[in-house]
């Protein structure tokens, strides 16, 4: 009773803190300057064509126009980028910024029990900084715990530490024993607590719609599931289903009342489909998506989001002879080479797809890869575009304000080098970050920060 006396007291203060204005206490930038970013040419986020020259007008942290026929204001910052492409500000819809890469497995598991929460959350400062200068200013973070995700955001938010603008899932939501149980894999007790609702882990409807809630409260932005097995995680396999038809049933149906996107782990496609019924808006991964399940997805309009990268990053430490778990190990062998027929197969029937990679999975800050493995596997390198900008924000809901490069837009903008639709592998080389104004990169002129 003390303690709520003690908060009932601070009330009035709260209140009076929450009058002050929106930066108050905060460091903050400005991006009051008006800019003029020139290229040689320019990707407007949904067009089938480069547009050429390339001509954005950024005023207060938003595009006041687009194109060589907008007047240029008096006073405004000319900066001319040259030989170069100026595209929207990336988007990956799946990361795990709040995931420290590691090719040593145990030590990876071993590092979430041996650094405190504080030690933790200033390791993924790292990460958000790393990603954020490859070009990528919006993510979808789809999984993390200790809230680490919540407080990257809003550090990223409020201009605490740089890093691309944050959708936030809280907890990945999963059946116990499954994919999304944290505590999978380790003994029985050893955390001193089953887990639960509260750890995203659920059984049966109600437990769901309570997550969901959970979630909700504690700041998610967005709702992601585990409907299959995974593939880094011990105890389970791969492609079997893990949760109910009733209990994606209410997890999807809670979300969306209150008006949250969701998003299926799905690998097998049985998972997949159910998830698909109960209305989820991504399936992640898709690795070993039938022909039934993709045309429902087609139907449907359900994005597919391939994360190729996670795959391509797991070969490379085959590879090398990195140590992997034989469990682990068989799974992956079988998911790489599914992966990649199941995305053609997608291509081929029209289903949306959406850029993500499962950054974490792989180091961070080499999500742009991604572009070229759609590509090399049959995507045309305008649509492959696309799906990293306008797709995605279509995805995350955000399509009014990002995505494309459209006067009233936040003024996300990033520039490669050359031509990326003549050799998509240019996205790799960001070289101008700008993200509501404010420039992060600029290694071609006087602006760099």
């Amino acid at each position: 009773m003390r303690i709520k006396s003690c908060l009932r007291s601070l009330l009035p203060l709260c209140l009076s803190l929450a009058a002050l204005p929106s930066g108050f206490g905060q460091t903050q930038k400005t991006a009051a300057k008006t800019y003029v970013l020139k290229a040689a040419r320019m990707f407007d986020g949904k067009s089938n064509a480069l547009v050429k020259p390339g001509l954005v007008i950024v005023t207060d942290g938003k595009i006041a126009a687009v194109g060589s026929a907008a007047s240029i204001p008096a006073d405004a910052e000319v900066i001319d980028l040259g030989d170069a492409t100026l595209l929207p500000g990336l988007i990956d819809a799946h990361t795990h910024l709040t995931g420290m890469y590691s090719e040593d497995y145990k030590q990876r598991e071993l590092d979430t029990l041996h650094k405190t929460i504080a030690e933790q959350a200033i390791d993924t400062t790292a990460n958000a900084k790393v990603t954020l200068m490859a070009g990528i200013t919006t993510v979808r973070d789809v999984g993390s715990g200790d809230f680490l995700d919540v407080g990257l955001r809003n550090a990223i938010r409020d201009h605490i530490v740089p890093g691309p603008r944050m959708l936030v899932t809280v907890h990945a939501l999963g059946a116990t024993g499954g994919h999304c149980d944290s505590e999978d894999g380790f003994r029985a007790g050893l955390f001193g607590h089953e887990s639960g609702p509260l750890d995203g882990v659920i059984n049966g409807p109600d437990q769901a719609r309570y997550a969901v809630r959970l979630d909700h409260k504690y700041g998610a932005d967005m709702i992601k599931v585990c409907a299959t097995g995974g593939v880094l995680s011990l105890t389970d396999d791969v492609d079997t289903p893990q949760l109910t038809q009733e209990e994606l049933n209410a997890i999807v149906d809670e979300a969306h009342a209150l008006r949250r996107k969701t998003a299926a782990h799905a690998h097998g496609a049985e998972g997949a489909k159910r998830a698909i019924r109960a209305g989820i808006d991504s399936i992640e991964h898709g690795t070993f998506l039938d022909d039934e399940a993709l045309d429902m997805m087609k139907q449907r309009g359900t994005y597919l989001v391939p994360t190729l990268m996670a795959p391509h990053g797991i070969q490379e430490q085959i590879d090398k002879g990195t140590y992997i778990p034989p469990p682990i190990l068989a799974k992956a062998k079988a998911a790489i080479a599914a992966g990649h027929q199941m995305f053609q197969k997608a291509l081929a029937k029209g289903v949306k797809i959406g850029m993500g990679t499962d950054a974490g999975v792989y180091p961070h800050g080499r999500n742009t890869e991604e572009f070229h493995l759609m590509v090399d596997l049959g995507m045309k390198p305008i649509d492959a575009l696309k799906s990293g900008t306008s797709a995605d924000a279509d995805l995350l809901g955000l399509a009014d304000k990002i995505g494309t490069l459209e006067t009233g837009k936040l003024a996300d903008v990033v520039a490669v080098p050359g031509d990326p639709v003549e050799n998509i592998r240019q996205v790799e080389h960001v070289f101008f970050v700008m993200k509501e104004g404010i420039i992060y990169k600029n290694e071609r002129g006087p602006s760099a920060k």
